[in-house]
């Protein structure tokens, strides 16, 4: 697929907002990002046993990372701001004989649930959120986790070629936004699967554990 035969939601680095933005991204077909199955990245966290307690995946689109925690037996919770796409991940649940919770909500204002997740999952959002969210989205999250939770970080990568997409996170700009009340365990390359040519995108997958 050419440059010019990408779809628009992936052309430069959109920043898309609000629930009537990813719910028109949802209405209007299967987006990029939306796999139907976990990233391998969460799934081999699963398989090595890294995901425990109350688990939340945010930004969960049609839930595939809640319903990866479900499946292992344990307390699953998405978020997201599209109705279409939360309304997608309740069928797979019931289809899927799961039991997970799926919640209409901006994750920049996350702590307004009550509640903490031990383990909280997040493939996409990180990189969707502009400079001045970021450090409103970490104060949201570290209010909603205990000491000891940890956060698993699935993000576009710097060492993604081209300018379609979202943007490209470095490094740095993951242990800036993590500097205080937080350790950045590590930063691996992995990558994110998508359903267009190239099928995967040079990603980051950090594990970061709130003190």
């Amino acid at each position: 697929m050419t440059g010019a035969e990408r779809p628009s939601t992936l052309t430069g680095h959109i920043e898309v907002r609000g629930a009537g933005d990813f719910d028109s991204v949802y209405r209007r077909g299967v987006p990029p990002w939306d796999i139907g199955r976990s990233q391998p990245a969460f799934a081999e966290l699963a398989e090595r046993g890294l995901l425990a307690g109350r688990v939340l995946d945010a930004g969960c689109g049609t839930g595939e990372h809640a319903l990866l925690a479900a499946a292992l037996g344990l307390e699953a919770t998405g978020v997201d701001v599209a109705a279409a796409a939360l309304a997608i991940a309740r069928a797979k649940a019931r289809d899927r004989g799961l039991e997970a919770r799926f919640v209409q909500l901006d994750a920049l204002v996350l702590s307004s649930l009550g509640e903490r997740f031990d383990t909280v999952l997040d493939c996409g959002l990180f990189h969707s959120l502009g400079d001045g969210d970021r450090p409103r989205f970490v104060t949201e999250l570290r209010a909603s986790m205990p000491a000891g939770g940890h956060y698993y970080l699935l993000c576009f990568s710097d060492r993604q070629g081209g300018d379609w997409g979202p943007r490209r996170i470095r490094q740095d700009e993951i242990r800036d936004s993590f500097a205080g009340g937080w350790t950045v365990d590590s930063i691996q390359p992995a990558t994110i699967d998508i359903t267009i040519d190239p099928h995967q995108a040079q990603a980051w997958l950090a594990v970061i554990t709130r003190l």
